[in-house]
């Protein structure tokens, strides 16, 4: 593979698995060189993810990029995340090309029938290098994914291409991190294994000098310094990008005192979950991921995310019973909430032939609304108000909900007695709006006196920032990266 002619100015921060931690050590770097006065942008090449955003110029990209750039205090674009596949099915996916529809990608085309996905990416990443002093990239799942490295453009093919240098992350909460860290460097063909320059332990609880003897001898064994090791931070869960993330929310919030229950259903394809982030951080509050309908029986709110296969997942909640329990919470007067793909299940009827090709099927009728799916993407950045508090929030969406004529609106949806449905994403994530509007349909009363969400959003990467500085030798990494 020809390498580009850039100097190295940038990093890949490489994991062992999925779930090593690339997302929240990039957010970490990306804030700590920030501090030291560099220009520092992020980048994942490709990204498979239901979790996205809309940039300011109205771009889509995942999440996690998304929240990197915040940490990075750069403003977020299409070109930190150039490629987005979005999972519709096991075998199918959305593609997001800078930020826009781009068709979609069959399981048998992931190998071989990426190439212009690739000369995509490394367009972005020439375009960031030379704007920004350092480019922080993120790898996707392993470097060693040996049945995929041909066509590889996010790990390995990415370093290569740009002369990287390298940094892996083994997660040593889930056991094995020394066996992993030695097969990912030695899986690696000879090329590869020259660029990996370090490698990082993340997760760790404990006496760090437990680790020693172990740090040495890996270091010997793969000829790679071990650059740090970092703890295990308590209640760090930010904006995750798959599903091994979702739920892990963090428990700083008091024993005792009021408590409201809230049901979240765990859609099969489940599409910008972070939605329940705010919620989840709300002291009180406690947020279940479930496709139970005893625990949706037993709620104080049931919310129905966003979904990426509205009308696959509306059939998964008639199968599992859990539609039934839907509507058996509404008809008792709990409040359920609906976002997005779940407010499009909430309506009358669901008319799809973009995304499932199903046509016209059934919704759960709690809401006077019919959904129809356009070819055209909705991405917008509305900003609206309730009851007073201004409401900031971001569209992702084909389908277009058409409200009956008389019913109650509600943030570009609608509301009827109990029943509530929103196209906006991000809408709790403003506290004032969230606070009321939890009191006002469950009767929960926050701590006024409890931070924000935005507030503990940038508590956790400074504390992450912390930790890099703290446990891991940036001046040696500044010196790799040239």
């Amino acid at each position: 593979m020809i390498t580009h002619s850039l100097p190295a100015r940038g990093l890949l921060v490489a994991g062992t698995s999925s779930d090593a931690g690339k997302s929240l050590v990039t957010a970490g770097l990306c804030r700590a060189l920030a501090r030291r006065g560099l220009r520092v942008a992020p980048f994942k090449a490709q990204n498979m993810s239901n979790n996205s955003m809309v940039c300011p110029d109205g771009t889509e990209i995942g999440r996690a990029q998304y929240l990197q750039a915040q940490a990075a205090g750069a403003v977020p674009e299409s070109a930190m995340n150039p490629v987005l596949l979005k999972p519709g099915s096991d075998r199918r996916s959305f593609v997001v090309v800078r930020g826009r529809p781009a068709g979609t990608l069959e399981a048998g085309e992931f190998a071989a029938g990426r190439r212009h996905l690739a000369q995509a990416a490394f367009a972005a990443y020439t375009e960031l290098a030379g704007r920004y002093d350092v480019v922080v990239s993120e790898g996707a799942g392993s470097p060693t994914e040996i049945n995929l490295r041909a066509g590889d453009y996010v790990n390995m093919g990415l370093a290569r291409r740009f002369s990287l240098p390298v940094v892996v992350v083994g997660d040593i909460d889930r056991g094995g991190v020394f066996a992993a860290l030695y097969g990912t460097v030695a899986l690696l063909d000879e090329a590869d294994r020259a660029l990996i320059r370090g490698l990082v332990i993340n997760k760790f609880r404990g006496d760090v000098g437990l680790l020693r003897p172990g740090l040495d001898r890996i270091a010997e064994l793969t000829g790679v310094p071990v650059l740090g090791v970092l703890p295990w931070l308590e209640d760090v869960w930010l904006d995750g990008e798959d599903t091994l993330q979702v739920g892990r929310w963090g428990g700083d919030r008091p024993a005792a005192g009021p408590r409201l229950r809230v049901a979240a259903l765990r859609f099969p394809r489940l599409s910008n979950v972070t939605d329940l982030d705010a919620l989840a951080c709300e002291p009180g509050v406690e947020v279940t991921m479930t496709g139970d309908p005893v625990t949706v029986r037993s709620a104080d709110l049931v919310v129905l995310p966003g979904s990426r296969a509205t009308v696959s997942d509306l059939a998964w909640l008639r199968a599992t019973g859990v539609a039934d329990a839907v509507r058996d919470a509404a008809a008792r007067g709990v409040p359920v909430l609906g976002i997005c793909g779940g407010f499009q299940m909430l309506g009358r009827t669901i008319d799809d032939r973009i995304e499932s090709g199903d046509g016209l099927v059934d919704g759960l009728g709690l809401l006077p609304v019919g959904v129809r799916f356009a070819a055209a993407k909705v991405l917008a950045t509305p900003r609206g108000a309730w009851s007073g508090h201004e409401v900031i929030g971001y569209e992702i969406h084909h389908g277009v909900a058409d409200v009956e004529p008389g019913a109650e609106g509600f943030l570009g949806g609608a509301r009827a007695g109990s029943v509530w449905g929103t196209m906006w994403h991000g809408a709790f994530e403003n506290d004032a709006f969230r606070r009321a509007w939890l009191a006002a349909t469950t009767g929960f009363r926050a701590d006024p006196a409890a931070p924000g969400f935005r507030d503990r959003r940038e508590a956790m990467l400074d504390r992450l920032a912390d930790a890099v500085q703290d446990h891991i030798d940036l001046d040696r990494l500044l010196d790799l990266i040239g």
